[in-house]
């Protein structure tokens, strides 16, 4: 990692402030402030409906419900009337480490309430539907707890990220529809990390911002049996306008902070040999080539420059449904998740890992409401980093497990 002639700077200020020596390491404790639960796809949320879910999001070309407008907006022209549909999904992020020297920490695990709301209106005389939906694509936190062996690299962070998401979609002739909308996202974000021997020693940074985007999706199905699908999402970048502090050492300064959160594709294939099966496969990529580093402004000792040189990957994702009588149906589903950081940037703040995700699922439709509940385990048993550039302490074996679920409801008028 290279580091800055300003990051120099700060640490002879803080050599001499706090009277006690420090490592070149402290420069490392300006980290990706992201999520946890998406630790395997960067920080991505790609979860985000029971139905989807329970398919192990292989949901790209089925798209029949208002969540479509995240999975593929297209598919809002299958829906009738006017739709709304709120549903929560609480996930939990376990994650565990041991050092080469025997040193050990692990999260604090505990449930996060992660929203989503889409409506959708399909006028009875018109090819067109018009949906919106409020999500949260990227996001959540993580805490190590106040004194991990790794504290001078990694602490805790959250991130909160949330899209208004309005659509429109056409349905061009009875087999194709072509949809697309603008992506208002605002997010927040805070970044609490040791430095020094001093456990009340942290550097903290709180910063917000808002940007656009668009998202756009196409679905054909040219026979009850088959059905193909293709999302795309625009990349943003947010530039975080706040303060940053080595407390309680320095005063609070005005700092801003840049990150790119990238560009992503899904193509989905649905067969349905009958009425009551429908298997889907779907091949999601996002580019994280295009996230190689945060810049932050007006630290005190100048600008940082954090490397994450960060790797496009791939998830690969594979969902069942089965109708049963009275409108109940059952899914399940599988994906596997490819890392995305490369093993000599990996940082305990976002634990990035190859991860295996299981799925289950029931939801019913009825007349005026649908609802629907899914079950996610996520697991990687070992991943072994050594090399790190954020130090010798980050060093060791990492192990995630964690579960989540998702529950909705649908009205329909």
């Amino acid at each position: 990692m290279t580091i800055e002639k300003p990051v120099r700077n700060l640490l002879r200020v803080l050599e001499k402030t706090a009277g006690s020596g420090l490592c070149v390491a402290v420069s490392l404790a300006i980290l990706l402030f992201s999520s946890p639960a998406a630790r395997a796809v960067g920080f991505r949320l790609p979860n985000q409906d029971p139905v989807g879910i329970a398919r192990g999001n292989a949901f790209a070309a089925t798209a029949d419900n208002p969540s479509a407008i995240y999975y593929n907006p297209a598919g809002i022209t299958q829906l009738e009337g006017q739709s709304l549909s709120a549903g929560l999904y609480l996930v939990s992020a376990g994650d565990t480490f041991e050092g080469s020297s025997g040193t050990t920490a692990e999260t604090k695990s505990k449930f996060q309430p992660v929203p989503q709301l889409y409506y959708v209106n399909s006028p009875k005389d018109l090819p067109f539907s018009f949906g919106f939906g409020v999500y949260v694509p990227y996001g959540l936190s993580l805490n190590w707890g106040p004194d991990p062996p790794f504290r001078d690299a990694a602490e805790r962070a959250s991130l909160l990220y949330v899209t208004a998401n309005p659509i429109i979609a056409w349905k061009v002739t009875p087999t194709l529809s072509v949809a697309v909308g603008p992506t208002i996202n605002y997010s927040k974000a805070k970044l609490f990390q040791g430095f020094d021997a001093v456990q009340s020693h942290e550097f903290h940074f709180v910063g917000d911002d808002t940007d656009f985007g668009f998202n756009a999706g196409v679905r054909w199905q040219p026979c009850d049996q088959w059905a193909f699908g293709v999302n795309y999402r625009y990349l943003t970048t947010l530039n975080y306008q706040g303060h940053s502090q080595f407390s309680p050492i320095l005063p609070p300064t005005s700092t801003s902070a840049s990150i790119r959160f990238p560009q992503y594709v899904v193509g989905g294939i649905s067969f349905r040999p009958t009425e009551n099966w429908n298997f889907e496969v779907d091949v999601d990529w996002t580019d994280w080539d295009n996230v190689d580093q945060i810049v932050f402004h007006g630290t005190t000792g100048g600008d940082i420059v954090f490397p994450l040189n960060y790797q496009s990957s791939f998830m690969y994702e594979f969902g069942v449904t089965r109708k049963l009588p009275k409108g109940f149906f059952v899914s399940a589903g599988y994906f596997y998740s490819e890392n995305s950081s490369p093993q000599k940037y990996f940082n305990p703040i976002v634990p990035d890992a190859n991860l295996h995700l299981f799925n289950l699922g029931l939801n019913h439709k009825g007349r005026r409401w649908d609802w629907a509940a899914s079950y996610t385990f996520a697991i990687n048993p070992g991943s072994q980093v050594s090399g790190s550039v954020f130090g010798p302490t980050v060093d060791g074996t990492y192990r995630t497990v964690n579960q989540a679920i998702n529950v909705s409801a649908t009205l329909k008028f």
